[in-house]
């Protein structure tokens, strides 16, 4: 499983659970990839796992929202 940490001049920088990054063409990701999707290798290609993206996305919301709320 990668995420997508950046993507600059047509590269995506991409990240695992272990923090190793690799750099992967943007002409080799879903077409409407943002910076933040969880991707899934399946049949040699990359899917967004929009679940997951999602989770990820709502959790990180949820600690923005404690981190707020204690100043």
């Amino acid at each position: 499983m990668w995420s997508v940490d950046r993507i600059e001049n047509g590269i995506a920088v991409l990240e695992n659970d272990h923090r190793i990054r690799k750099k992967v063409p943007l002409d080799q990701l879903p077409v409407d990839v943002t910076e933040g999707d969880v991707l899934v290798v399946q049949d040699d290609n990359y899917v967004v796992d929009q679940q997951e993206t999602n989770r990820r996305r709502e959790q990180a919301f949820q600690l923005q929202q404690r981190l707020f709320r204690k100043q």
